[in-house]
């Protein structure tokens, strides 16, 4: 499979140091053996993946800790060659916990920084241990004392203290994100939402480009739900004539139009697949932007803060 510089596209930080490279692994693999984080972190970076996104709601940070350092072990690149990403829970926004929660993810990834820490949704659950903290009617028990921009004040003396090179946020709307650039001391440097070409979020897109700031695609390939965006006609159509897998086209368009995405998969000839971009000529992304017109969110997160699918 032909491949050209595009895989290896880096956008500046604009509000922290250092670049975030284009093409994220995932590591949300939720009710998998715990060894398949380890090992598939290993395979996308020696494939060539240089960002790995991951969260302390996943569970797994130790074995994604342990994949990464396997992977500087055998010396073929350095730590500051890797862009490592995690996240804050909702059951942690209570200031006095946001930095003990970046140093537990820390011992948990063998890391002594994290590139970028974001704030997993801007909801704040119940302060407490419990993840996914519930009444007896099953509803989850919000903490309406803790605001979001008091969460933020504490992500933001985490920059000052060295323990992370950027902040960010998940999950979050264009109105809560104006709200938080209006009021921030450190602006958010990178936003992750879900977005695949049923859902552009062009609107977003041009609001986080006018600020420097980085927006960054979950769910790039639609997740495998319905309707299934790699089975898109446009897009299949136009992998077909440029000799591409549906998954390719995708995401080079992701990246060609200004967005970083991650992808998640065990199996290494996906990882593979999925890094072995090159561009789309002008007329495909022509196709991309004006060609699919079915516009659907496949997570519903951003309303309640409990994740629709782990991502």
């Amino acid at each position: 499979m032909t491949h050209d510089g595009i895989r290896d596209t880096k956008f500046p930080l604009a509000h922290g140091s250092g670049d975030m490279p284009a093409a994220g692994f995932g590591t949300s693999f939720t009710g998998k053996d715990p060894s398949v984080t380890r090992q598939a972190v290993k395979d996308a970076l020696e494939v060539g993946f240089r960002h790995i996104d991951c969260a302390e709601r996943y569970r797994n940070e130790e074995k994604v800790g342990v994949g990464i350092r396997e992977f500087l072990q055998a010396g073929k690149v350095r730590r500051e060659e890797i862009f490592v990403t995690t996240k804050l829970w909702n059951n942690n926004h209570r200031p006095e916990r946001v930095r003990t929660a970046l140093e537990a993810s820390c011992r948990r990834l063998q890391l002594d920084y994290v590139d970028c820490y974001l704030v997993h949704t801007p909801f704040a659950f119940q302060s407490g241990d419990d993840q996914d903290p519930r009444d007896e009617q099953g509803r989850v028990i919000y903490d309406s004392g803790i605001t979001l921009i008091e969460t933020w004040r504490a992500l933001e003396c985490l920059i000052d203290e060295g323990r992370c090179k950027s902040i960010g946020l998940s999950d979050i709307t264009l109105g809560a994100l104006q709200q938080i650039v209006a009021e921030a001391r450190i602006k958010p440097a990178v936003v992750q939402v879900e977005s695949h070409p049923y859902l552009p979020e062009w609107e977003l897109l041009e609001y986080c480009k006018h600020h420097g700031i980085i927006l960054l695609a979950f769910a790039a390939l639609g997740h495998g739900l319905e309707p299934k965006v790699l089975e898109d006609p446009v897009i299949m159509g136009i992998a077909e004539r440029l000799d591409k897998t549906p998954s390719q086209v995708a995401l080079a368009w992701s990246i060609q139009r200004g967005v970083a995405f991650l992808t998640t998969s065990a199996t290494r000839s996906h990882i593979q697949e999925n890094f072995d971009l090159s561009t789309l000529p002008e007329w495909a992304m022509g196709e991309m932007n004006d060609g699919i017109t079915i516009r659907k969110r496949l997570n519903p997160v951003v309303e309640t803060g409990v994740p629709g699918f782990f991502r």
